[in-house]
């Protein structure tokens, strides 16, 4: 039996508000809350938390000395159309140029590594 379930993924960042944002837009959901602690109640799906971070900063991709620590997968129908939302709400491709793969690696505004999956 399990000892708890899990509440929410949290997210350190800047700007909890402006990240909530963002991924609302790419996943869909309900913006709850304002100031150091924002949360994205996804449908059908498991909550996001973000949460305000001093001195905040993000992880790079790939790297042994500043490691990324956790990634969010997130599954699209089709990684070309996703791809293009995602640049226009404000990712950054971090490893997208081989289109055989089914993903690709892009940073969240705050620098979060993320990847599109079509798997």
């Amino acid at each position: 039996m399990a000892v708890a379930k899990l509440g929410a993924v949290v997210l350190d960042c800047p700007d909890p508000s402006a990240l909530a944002a963002f991924y609302a837009e790419v996943l869909g959901g309900t913006v709850e809350g304002e100031g150091d602690w924002v949360d994205l109640k996804v449908p059908g799906g498991q909550a996001l938390a973000f949460q305000a971070a001093e001195g905040f900063v993000p992880p790079r991709w790939p790297s042994a000395e500043h490691s990324q620590q956790f990634h969010l997968d997130l599954t699209a129908e089709d990684l070309d159309a996703a791809e293009e939302k995602v640049l226009a709400l404000g990712a950054k491709p971090l490893d997208a140029d081989d289109r055989s793969r089914t993903f690709r690696v892009y940073a969240d505004p705050a620098g979060h590594p993320f990847c599109l999956c079509a798997c």
